[in-house]
């Protein structure tokens, strides 16, 4: 199919701080707002309009041209859209992709999703990169710039804001084969389609519990592990489940965390968390291995780290991976239980597969 572009009705990008840029509207006509960040992924926007991490945010896409090959449910990451809104420069109606099933467009238009694109994102990462995260508006429907002020004004922060239970399961549920030799009970903040086929890949017999799960329900599952998922928000404000967390690793239980996972677990030990300047978002995050010597190119989606003070002042936690470009904590381990986590993504979708190995090394320490 030919690539097409159209011209559509005028758009705003409105930030917080009183700066703002004019574009053309994309997806849905209306109104938006979120927390804006940006990615630096070349590919695979469907899987990161679909992580249910990006709960509340407005996404930059650092690539030129955002729609080029349509949209398939193969792809999908959650059982839907969770961005709040998509910023781009190119945005293609049109798709060249034979398996696609419909275009971007039609997919942000049946989901509401209001966009802009025709807007110098270098100029607008650069700016936010600079200033820091902080909250915009779209609005392919409002022109006036005061009327969007006051709009903006009402959206809280993300910094103290919890999410997961906006995209939690609401009901228990299982994946794969029930005679598995290996049980995982997997906590769902947020969780990515792909973390539970991993886990499955590997010969696990996976059930899905909603995040307010109590550990008695998740023990009667018998579990030989668990996983605790990635999703959004502000984890130091996730008291029960920091409570719960810590429940289950008291159970000496191999687990496993991912993302927000792994910064409930830092928590859960006494370890806190703060909201960094810009995050990590991207597929090509460069992080070292401390106990391998090794380094992997790693796919990432987080605004929040664990304080590398608390992690050296605790002699019970382990550093196991930090981040190449600005040093961040990226994985611990418990000296004294079979527990570990890292704050970047495995299982990737989109990225690359340099750390699937974790997922191994998860389903050998059930043994």
């Amino acid at each position: 199919m030919q690539l097409k572009y159209q011209n559509k009705a005028k758009a705003i990008l409105l930030l917080e701080d009183g700066k703002y840029f004019e574009g053309k509207a994309a997806g849905a006509i209306g109104t938006t707002t979120g927390e804006i960040c940006f990615n630096t992924g070349m590919t695979g926007y469907q899987e990161i309009f679909t992580d249910p991490s990006y709960y509340g945010q407005i996404v930059v896409m650092n690539n030129t041209h955002i729609g080029n090959y349509g949209v398939n449910e193969i792809d999908v990451e959650s059982d839907g859209i969770k961005i709040s809104g998509m910023v781009c420069k190119k945005f293609n109606t049109g798709f060249s992709r034979p398996a696609a099933q419909k275009s971007l467009q039609d997919y942000f238009t049946e989901s509401g999703i209001v966009s802009i694109s025709d807007v110098d994102t270098r100029a607008i990462v650069r700016y936010i990169r600079d200033k820091g995260a902080m909250n915009c508006i779209i609005s392919s429907a409002i022109s006036d710039i005061d009327e969007l002020k006051k709009i903006l004004a009402k959206v809280p922060s993300m910094a103290g804001l919890e999410l997961s239970s906006k995209v939690t399961t609401q009901k228990a549920y299982e994946v794969g084969n029930a005679d598995a030799a290996k049980r995982v009970a997997l906590v769902d903040f947020g969780v990515k389609k792909n973390i539970v086929r991993s886990l499955v890949a590997r010969g696990c017999f996976v059930k899905v519990f909603p995040m307010k799960s109590s550990l008695k329900e998740m023990l009667d599952f018998k579990p030989n592990g668990f996983m605790l998922s990635n999703g959004p928000g502000d984890p130091g404000v996730m008291k029960d489940e920091i409570s719960l967390v810590k429940q289950i690793i008291d159970t000496k239980t191999p687990t496993f965390g991912i993302c927000l996972g792994h910064q409930l677990l830092a928590e859960s030990q006494g370890i806190s968390t703060y909201k960094m300047h810009n995050g990590h978002r991207g597929i090509n995050h460069p992080v070292k291995n401390i106990i391998t010597n090794k380094c992997e190119i790693t796919s990432q989606n987080h605004g929040f780290s664990v304080k590398a003070e608390d992690v050296a002042a605790n002699k019970e936690i382990e550093i196991t991976h930090v981040n190449l470009n600005d040093n961040t904590i990226e994985g611990i381990r418990l000296k004294n239980k079979p527990a570990f986590s890292v704050q970047y993504h495995p299982e990737a979708c989109p990225g690359p597969h340099d750390s699937r190995y974790l997922f191994d090394d998860f389903v050998a320490s059930m043994n």
